[in-house]
């Protein structure tokens, strides 16, 4: 639908636009216009893109130079029409007319069509996270990296399984296994820092890319779990690369805490389990603590168990055998699984998150996005 009336405004002349092939100008702090130059022809739309309001005109041109590219999250429209690229065309900025006169470019402020932003269904992670009735649900997450045709025998998943059975059979709890080995998904590619309003809940890469499984360990953690139960070894003195791969994709949740004052977890327990041939165990549980805690986990007594026979233990079959014949081990696990449900349980009823967050250390605040013209 065209605007009707004319409103142009001189940009200046037209050498000082044709260095550059694309740029994002602001005129008088109203209308922000991504504007591009490509084989002789001028181009302007809305610098505003129709995903999460990413701006146009700091992305750049595709191969082509008929389409400017998102810095955000890639999304494609026609540098001059504003439309989507082939298969989105309902996607569609606004357009502007441009005209040269005496050397010097022209901009009518009056768009040529509208904005409309094709409907797309809320992803189901995004709705509300109420706790359905029921018994305490418990995930355990196993953070541990081998070869699936040939796996081996792994200690802090095998601890896992004791403390998930004991739940299950013994605590009368729901369970859920889920080991990050069989699960495809991308690393974390930074969208935050291109802007804070780049990342987004749910995951911006688990919105574009529905073949990404790292939608189930944000299923169990922001709606179905009450306890999460997360087994890693111990890798040159770190937690394993799979665990940080995971952590980095958490970013998306707790991200929501400082740009929106959104929070995602509440009253939910998180505890560890560690093992390695050789040590650093407090170092690893200290980062673990840290980070869930920043998405909002609350910890029971004793929050993690671990197994490390120091740093001279090389032989690492007989580290194996001790944590498989260790019944102090396989007790502890079950000890650790049942002080998180009755932690889970306390919550539960008490409900600590009904009154209004205040965060400390940050300040909280919510980021608007910037108007579409």
């Amino acid at each position: 639908m065209a605007t009707t009336g004319e409103n142009w405004y001189e940009l200046g002349f037209v050498d000082d636009y044709k260095g550059v092939n694309l740029r994002e100008i602001k005129i008088d702090n109203k209308l922000t216009i991504a504007l591009s130059y490509h084989n002789g022809k001028f181009g302007a739309i809305s610098n505003t893109c129709n995903h999460v309001g990413g701006p146009l005109g700091k992305g750049s041109l595709d191969d082509d130079g008929d389409y400017i590219i998102c810095p955000w999250h890639n999304w494609k429209f026609h540098r001059v029409t504003g439309l989507g690229e082939p298969g989105f065309e309902d996607d569609r900025v606004p357009q502007y007319r441009l005209k040269i006169e005496n050397n010097k470019l022209y901009i009518d402020l009056n768009p040529v069509t509208t904005r409309h932003k094709k409907p797309h269904p809320p992803h189901l992670l995004s709705r509300d996270n109420t706790r359905k009735d029921g018994p305490i649900r418990i995930v355990g997450i196993s953070t541990t990296v081998m070869d699936k045709a040939y796996p081996r025998y792994s200690t802090s998943e095998k601890l896992l399984k004791i403390a998930l059975d004991h739940a299950k059979t013994e605590l009368k709890c729901e369970t859920m296994l889920i080991k990050l080995n069989e699960l495809h998904f991308r690393s974390c590619e930074g969208y935050y820092s291109k802007s804070a309003k780049a990342c987004t809940w749910p995951c911006s890469i688990t919105q574009m890319d529905s073949s990404d499984q790292l939608d189930k360990v944000y299923e169990a953690l922001v709606h179905w779990a009450d306890v999460i139960l997360v087994s890693t070894p111990i890798r040159w003195g770190a937690a394993s690369s799979l665990y940080y791969k995971m952590a980095e994709r958490l970013n998306c949740i707790q991200n929501q805490i400082t740009i929106r004052n959104k929070i995602l977890i509440k009253n939910k327990v998180a505890s560890f389990i560690i093992t390695g041939g050789q040590d650093n165990v407090q170092d690893v549980a200290g980062h673990m603590l840290g980070f869930f805690a920043e998405l909002g986990f609350l910890f029971p007594p004793f929050p993690y168990i671990a197994h490390s026979r120091g740093w001279s233990a090389e032989d690492m079959e007989n580290n194996m055998t001790d944590v498989e014949n260790s019944s102090d081990l396989k007790d502890a696990a079950k000890d650790l699984v049942r002080r998180c449900k009755e932690m889970a349980e306390i919550l539960v009823v008490t409900d600590l998150f009904k009154r209004k967050v205040v965060l400390s250390g940050r300040k909280a605040r919510k980021i608007e996005l910037g108007k579409k013209k």
